[in-house]
């Protein structure tokens, strides 16, 4: 029988709300501390209060930019090298390249982003809708080992990924990394099903197996069963920060006004972070290094 994880990192739903390391002030925020608790801690960290008032929509957006730098190093999010992406409907279409789930308006599943840490600050939230979900990778992992062990090593195997149809600036059409892995006794799970499902899909890559599809499955689940994800929603101010290595985030569908400037937009950054975990060597081709404390993750740049 596999031992069950023990680390502060694991937490059921509303758990997370009654955590002291969950929320703070903005204006009391302190790096160290945070850098602490994104990695020894709840691995989440919700600070209210950034001043959006004060601002302009690009002032507060390199306000936001700034600050995460003082929290970890900013990373590519796409082959220009731009190191904040606004999250909000761009209306490109289904079948339009540029679309990616983060600009548009529905509901996303459970994953994780290609950097240690992801940031958003919410500068404007959406009539209705556009909740926040987030879950425990090491609560889901002993809730996996309690009940289906068997596809504990199907989930520790390597699943190809896709390149994502914006990472412009990578040569390879795909990598394989896997989906729960321990490097030197750290945990680390990173999950982005739409990139497996399209590696699937290519005829030119080997199909998924029946009992990996099994496993993903089960994955999403146990992630989606009442009580196993914490909601809320951000609100203007709001800054969330969160490990990837140890949380799966997804956010509801959502409903837009109608006029321009009030429309839903989050800044998001992604960080490497200087006090990070080491990494299978699995992740190297998708995140470039996968040593404690080093650089990586995000796109490419082409050029």
């Amino acid at each position: 029988m596999t031992e069950p994880l023990t680390h502060p990192s694991i937490w059921r739903g509303d758990e997370l709300r009654t955590r002291p390391d969950w929320t703070a002030s903005f204006n009391e925020a302190d790096p160290e501390r945070i850098r602490g608790i994104l990695e020894d801690g709840s691995g989440a960290v919700l600070l209210r209060g950034f001043p959006v008032e004060a601002h302009d929509k690009n002032s507060a957006r390199e306000a936001f930019r700034e600050w995460c730098g003082t929290i970890g190093t900013l990373v590519s999010q796409n082959e220009k090298g731009d190191t904040v992406f606004d999250v909000s409907d761009a209306a490109f279409g289904q079948n339009d390249p540029r679309t990616r789930g983060p600009n548009t308006n529905r509901k996303l599943s459970f994953h994780t982003d290609r950097c240690d840490v992801i940031g958003f600050l919410c500068w404007k939230q959406a009539r209705t809708g556009g909740e926040n979900e987030l879950v425990s990778s090491m609560h889901l992992y002993n809730e996996i080992a309690r009940r289906r062990p068997d596809l504990l090593d199907v989930l520790k195997q390597s699943f190809l990924y896709k390149r994502h149809t914006v990472d412009l600036g990578n040569d390879a059409s795909y990598c394989e990394q896997p989906i729960f892995s321990f490097q030197d006794g750290h945990f680390a799970c990173s999950f982005l099903r739409v990139l497996i499902d399209r590696a699937h899909a290519d005829p030119e890559l080997p199909d998924l197996t029946p009992t990996q599809i099994e496993a993903m499955d089960f994955l999403e689940e146990i992630a989606g069963e009442e009580g196993q994800a914490f909601h809320f929603r951000q609100e203007p101010g709001d800054i969330l920060l969160l490990n990837n290595w140890v949380t799966l985030h997804r956010r509801s569908a959502f409903e837009d006004f109608e006029a321009p400037e009030e429309k839903r937009c989050l800044f998001r950054t992604w960080l490497a972070m200087p006090n990070s975990r080491p990494l299978d060597p699995r992740f190297e081709a998708n995140f470039g290094a996968t040593g404690a404390g080093e650089v990586r993750g995000g796109f490419r740049v082409s050029g």
